[in-house]
């Protein structure tokens, strides 16, 4: 069947799905940097107000989160002999690892508004190059196959190879470059120890990219070529505004800002809690990244036998509020009395195994939710006649950019209403604040994470509505086509 036509439902082979989802560790490598060590470091490393640095990241975010619709409209409309996609892709390599090391080398001696401008615009440029390379790259998952089982299968790999080259970063980083040393007792506060993490990182990123757009580039043949119209902004400002018209894209985008504020706040206060709640010592901190990747691990597994035996949709309804009860269930039982102390021989091994339960689920429910927001593509299609695949994924990194942007500023907020130090050592911290912290946070997550559960009861795309949509755009390039020859012979009378 022609890579044209809408029913581009085919079996992917295991080197396209290795290749397609090796590149998510670009992504996977900046996310977790901006989401676990970006607010630590600009915190409790450079000294700016913790307060000051959440707002900066989010404003930065949200800055950069306006660009994405633009990068997918833009991406869906490229022509050229690489096709839709990869001219961003391989574009976008260099510019990535060049501001990412810059984003953790801050100029020593400035104000610190000056400090702040600084982390700002290095933000929203880092973000911006990653934009250009993940969305086109992200949007390729619902042009390589149409099929609902095969959608959730490759984007197993890429959240996989997403959460591992993260965990990899985050690993290398806690365990080599935030050592404790003589200097720095405590190595997550040893400025040098950023630097090498942003040297190691870009690096990482731009193997990733380059591997990933080379490995899918003999796929260019069997992808879909962009209309042949002429592209104007007005055009281009009306699709967008026109995606807002599909209702499940609508409830799936409405329970993405309450799903990804949710992961923004969980991760940006996840060294805090390590840190200070639990006082696990930098080599413990470092060997989470096992229990995490092991988690990825059994996602990559467990999300494509679940999507096989189940809709997509209840599903990720389980599972969302699931893992974040298992994430903060052992803080909730902290603070009730019912739990171990930091001194019992228990208190490590039990978070590790919870840690694994609370990321597994949970990016068990990301993968099902990617695979649903694929799925929007051929129901929009239907209704519109335009794939655009681009702007449906840009959209949700709107979302996932500024939701989580927010969730880093809460964070920020949390930390300083509850008049938590900076730059305190594990232990030093009153009692009191580090319980604030917790009783804040725990209520808050369990909101986010609901509402984003009971916002998905919108969506109503199911395996057998994608099967019969599939079915009729189907019928309706068989229609398009027998038309083509009659209209031809038209024009030669």
């Amino acid at each position: 069947m022609p890579a044209d036509t809408p029913t581009h439902a085919r079996r992917l082979s295991l080197s396209t799905r290795l290749f397609y989802g090796f590149g998510s560790v670009a992504f996977g490598v900046k996310d977790n940097g901006f989401s676990y060590f970006l607010a630590f470091f600009y915190a409790q490393v450079v000294g700016l107000p913790a307060q000051t640095v959440g707002l900066a990241i989010m404003v930065a975010l949200i800055l950069d989160a306006f660009i994405d619709p633009i990068v997918g409209q833009l991406s869906d409309n490229t022509r050229s002999k690489w096709g839709r996609r990869h001219p961003w892709m391989y574009g976008a390599a260099i510019p990535v690892a060049l501001s990412y090391v810059l984003l953790w080398n801050p100029p020593l001696g400035w104000t610190q508004p000056a400090q702040v401008a600084y982390l700002v615009a290095v933000a929203v440029l880092i973000r911006t190059f990653i934009s250009c390379y993940e969305i086109p790259s992200a949007a390729l998952a619902a042009e390589l196959t149409t099929e609902y089982d095969e959608r959730t299968r490759l984007l197993s790999y890429r959240y996989l190879f997403g959460w591992a080259g993260g965990l990899v970063a985050y690993g290398v980083t806690t365990a080599v470059f935030l050592k404790p040393t003589a200097e720095y007792p405590v190595g997550q506060l040893n400025p040098a120890g950023y630097a090498h993490h942003g040297l190691f990182a870009a690096g990482l990123m731009l193997f990733a990219i380059l591997v990933t757009s080379l490995g899918t580039h003999r796929q260019i043949p069997h992808l879909r070529a962009p209309p042949q119209e002429r592209v104007t902004f007005g055009r281009l400002a009306r699709e967008m505004v026109g995606t807002m018209n599909n209702r499940n894209f609508l409830m799936i985008l409405a329970a993405g800002f309450f799903l990804y504020a949710g992961i923004g706040l969980g991760f940006a206060t996840t060294l805090y809690f390590s840190t200070y709640f639990w006082e696990f010592s930098s080599a413990e901190i470092a060997a989470f990244s096992l229990s995490s990747l092991t988690a990825a691990v059994l996602a990559f597994l467990i999300a494509p036998r679940l999507a096989r035996r189940f809709d997509k949709k209840p599903v990720a309804m389980v599972l969302i509020p699931t893992g974040v009860a298992f994430g903060v269930g052992p803080i909730v039982l902290r603070l009730l009395g019912a739990f171990p102390a930091n001194d019992s021989p228990l208190i490590f091994g039990t978070i590790f195994v919870t840690n694994i339960l609370y990321v597994g689920i949970g990016v068990c429910a990301n993968i099902l939710f990617s695979s649903m927001i694929a799925d929007v593509v051929e129901d929009a299609e239907l209704k519109t006649g335009r794939r655009q695949e681009g702007l449906f994924f840009a959209a949700i990194a709107f979302a996932n950019k500024s939701t989580t942007g927010l969730g880093i500023f809460t964070a920020g907020l949390i930390v300083s209403a509850v008049h938590f130090p900076t730059g305190a050592k594990p232990g030093s911290v009153p009692d009191e604040v580090v319980r604030a912290l917790g009783t804040v946070y725990a209520p808050t997550q369990l909101v986010l994470y609901g509402t984003a559960a009971l916002l998905l009861t919108g969506y109503g795309i199911t395996r057998a509505s994608h099967m019969e949509t599939l079915r009729k755009l189907a019928a309706a390039a068989d229609l398009a086509q027998e038309g083509e020859p009659a209209a031809s012979q038209s024009r030669l009378d």
